[in-house]
């Protein structure tokens, strides 16, 4: 048996104190599998995102613990964090997060860049080749629309093949054409090239493309879905909300 991709073990989130105190996650335990798409819905604020920020090194827990394949991140300092998510993660956000002065092929190699690595020629031409952004490639991120500055983004996070990529959100700023668009190159990225993806959406079209639907409330996990379908995650999403 691998490790899973990621995971989560009685994992407390905290903010504030006394009469402000807020319990965003509440003694959480799951696992994300390797080369499968996992979607985290629930209503707002639910915990889906602090669980996603906490699981991807950008925030850390009050208490429990957090996994990366076999490597625990609880206690790591900034650098050794830093350097995993460099070099292991990949995140698509729903503001897109490119770098303004760069073009569109710089911000999607820099992440390799930084850490000193090439970019695999045939894999980054894959990339490109099916999000459709190979005739945009020497465009700034202001002379693209915001779907092809959200497929540069997606690009960014596969082109060095992370261990896993989360995504916040990744078509919310798209038109329904675009969304789907993406969210079916992520599915192909699982499908076909093995990849782990996590995703946290509050849509059902969008959670359908997922293997699998991690349902949160008031900071616990509440249920699972597997195989789901855009009519199961809203009946869901009903008895959640009610």
């Amino acid at each position: 048996m691998t490790s899973p991709a990621a995971r989560a073990v009685s994992a407390t989130k905290i903010y504030g104190q006394g009469d402000t105190k807020v319990t965003a996650l509440n003694d959480v335990s799951v696992d994300f599998a390797r080369g499968e798409f996992t979607a985290i819905m629930g209503p707002s604020g639910s915990g889906k995102s602090t669980l996603m920020h906490c699981l991807a090194a950008l925030d850390d827990l009050t208490e429990g613990s957090v996994y990366l394949g076999d490597v625990e991140l609880t206690g790591m300092g900034d650098r050794e964090l830093t350097e995993l998510r460099r070099d292991k993660i990949g995140f698509i956000f729903q503001s897109f997060n490119l770098i303004p002065t760069l073009t569109a092929k710089e911000n999607i190699v820099l992440p390799a860049s930084i850490a000193g690595r090439t970019t695999n020629k045939e894999w980054f031409d894959q990339v490109i080749g099916i999000l459709g952004i190979g005739d945009r490639l020497g465009h700034r991120p202001s002379e693209m629309s915001g779907g092809q500055q959200q497929r540069v983004a997606a690009a960014r996070a596969l082109a060095s093949r992370p261990e896993i990529i989360f995504g916040d959100e990744p078509s919310g700023n798209l038109d329904s054409k675009s969304g789907a668009e993406l969210l079916g190159f992520m599915r192909q990225a699982v499908d076909e090239h093995g990849q782990t993806i996590v995703m946290v959406t509050h849509d059902a079209i969008s959670a359908s493309y997922a293997d699998r639907i991690v349902f949160l409330a008031d900071g616990k996990i509440v249920d699972e879905m597997l195989e789901p379908t855009a009519e199961k995650v809203l009946d869901r999403i009903k008895t959640l909300e009610a």
